[in-house]
């Protein structure tokens, strides 16, 4: 006998379950499928080694806690408790007795004498005024990023990107349309914190040396707003709490039994049909898992052949995921320090000439001899993700590619590629490398065979311009529907794109609601 439900939804991650939260607190008997044994797609964690809670995807959580959506949700009721990055970003620059720190506060005072100690006082004025001029234009553009991205709707949150300033509409579309690098060349004169700024804009995945990619430098400005959360118990804190949350609405969770296909008849969807062979009937299916794997299930010929025009890429980065007997040094921290950088995001790179040399081997089809690093230390802030006296340490490294040109293949260079992340830590912060206890390496390889991740690449499709807003993933696709009656999308494959946002999810499901009549 087939499983009636009102929604059935694929994939656990994070923007399904917040979908699925908001549908059933509208009334509606929602069940998630999963194929994995593991909740939360790239949002989740495991323990890796005894007494290790390790991350399987993201590790810092930023635009989510910009949404309210935790508050909306009540998940602090859940169990999902956030601890402040603040400092939220580190840069040390230099080696040795001359290294020397650029550190990322909260608090703007603190920004500036920090900046100001390494670069000199006329650029961290400069970095005040960004803080003022993109924070605020962002704050248009965060609101366009939480909304279904019709032209409409899109002009009416970015029409206002510029009040209060005297900069013309013009002048405004070009600076959004510039590349990054140009626009921190437009604002600072020191390479270090050009450097800092563009290493953070790049973990979206495209170089700053790339047309429109100046918001995402500009971006950062809100950090100083909401400064980016990590979860008490790891990434996988979110998931589990928004489960809760659903559970405790009535909805369910199918973990192990994820979907083998959607099932359509002339009218539209008809259900799941999942691994085991069970029939989830519903009018309204709503796939938060890769658009490829979504139009796979529903085995939609013309779809399939459309969705070639979908940029998925080459990959982004990789991973290694680390068990230490201690935190990173950096000699630039004097012990008498009111911060300590284990809370930030830890950016290592040289110069924005390292950062492109490292993407001109990504765009050969080659591994970076010297990649940029992005490390994180959370167990500085949580201890329950170490046993007594270790640490837990999350290395994050561009640009990697999936289809190597080289002939090479990724299982058998991982650990050759690992040694060379963990090299470029141990020249900022001497002896690092001898604390390792125990490593786990994600290659792109890995990122796609463990969760899914099509071709490596952790933002479902490529962030450049042309496959975001109404054109993410395709412009038929984008507006969370389908030209298939009852079928909805969410997650990184749509807007506002990939990371730990939650955006999509709220949006669908806002989407399906008021569409209800015509699936139902």
């Amino acid at each position: 006998m087939a499983v009636k439900r009102d929604v059935v939804i694929v994939g656990s991650g994070h923007n399904a379950l917040v979908a699925a939260c908001y549908l059933a607190r509208d009334g509606l008997d929602v069940e998630v499928v999963e194929t994995d044994r593991v909740l939360g797609g790239a949002v989740s964690t495991v323990e890796r080694w005894p007494g290790y809670a390790v991350d399987r995807g993201s590790s810092a959580h930023i635009m989510v806690r910009h949404t309210g959506i935790v508050e909306d949700l009540r998940l602090e009721e859940c169990g999902l408790t956030y601890l402040d990055m603040d400092p939220w970003a580190f840069a040390p620059v230099g080696t040795g007795d001359e290294q020397q720190a650029i550190t990322f506060h909260v608090d703007l005072d603190d920004t500036y004498d920090s900046i100001a100690a390494v670069c000199g006082h006329a650029d961290a004025a400069a970095y005040l005024r960004f803080v003022g001029e993109w924070g605020a234009r962002n704050e248009a553009v965060f609101a366009a990023f939480q909304d279904v991205p019709t032209p409409g709707r899109l002009g009416r949150h970015l029409w206002g990107a510029g009040k209060g300033t005297e900069v013309g509409g013009l002048e405004m579309s070009r600076q959004f349309l510039q590349p990054g690098d140009q626009l921190l060349d437009e604002l600072f004169d020191d390479e270090r914190l050009k450097t800092a700024l563009s290493w953070l804009g790049s973990q979206s995945g495209p170089p700053m040396h790339e047309v429109a990619t100046a918001d995402l430098v500009g971006w950062n400005a809100l950090m100083h707003t909401m400064p980016p959360g990590r979860a008490v118990g790891g990434s996988g804190a979110l998931t589990a709490a928004l489960a809760e949350r659903l559970r405790r609405m009535g909805g369910v969770v199918r973990l192990g039994d994820g979907a083998a296909a959607i099932t359509t008849d002339a009218h539209g969807v008809t259900g799941v049909l999942t691994e085991s062979e069970e029939h989830l009937e519903s009018r309204a299916v709503l796939a938060g898992c890769h658009v490829l794997t979504t139009l796979e299930l529903l085995g939609d010929d013309k779809l399939l052949q459309r969705a070639k025009a979908v940029r998925v890429g080459n990959g982004i980065g990789m991973v290694v995921r680390l068990g230490t007997t201690g935190l990173p040094h950096y000699p630039g921290v004097s012990s008498a320090a009111s911060y300590s950088p284990h809370s930030a995001m830890q950016l290592i790179a040289t110069s924005r000439n390292h950062l492109r040399a490292a993407h001109g081997a990504f765009v050969a089809g080659r591994t970076p001899a010297e990649p940029p690093v992005l490390l994180m230390s959370f167990s500085a802030m949580d201890p329950t993700i170490a046993p007594p006296g270790r640490h837990n340490i999350t290395l994050w490294a561009q640009w990697h590619p999936y289809q190597l040109a080289t002939g090479e293949h990724w299982k058998d260079i991982r650990e050759r590629e690992a040694d060379r992340i963990i090299a470029q830590v141990d020249k900022v912060a001497p002896g690092f490398s001898d604390t390792i206890e125990h490593r786990w390496v994600q290659t792109p390889l890995d990122l796609e065979e463990e969760l899914g991740l099509r071709r490596g690449n952790v933002m479902h499709v490529e962030m450049g311009l042309d496959e975001m807003f109404a054109y993410r993933p395709l412009p038929e696709l984008a507006g969370y529907r389908t030209p298939v009656r009852g079928l909805y999308l969410t997650g990184a494959s749509t807007h506002p794109g990939g990371g730990v946002f939650g955006a999509s999810g709220r949006t669908a499901a806002r989407v399906m609601i008021a569409g209800r009549r015509r699936w139902r």
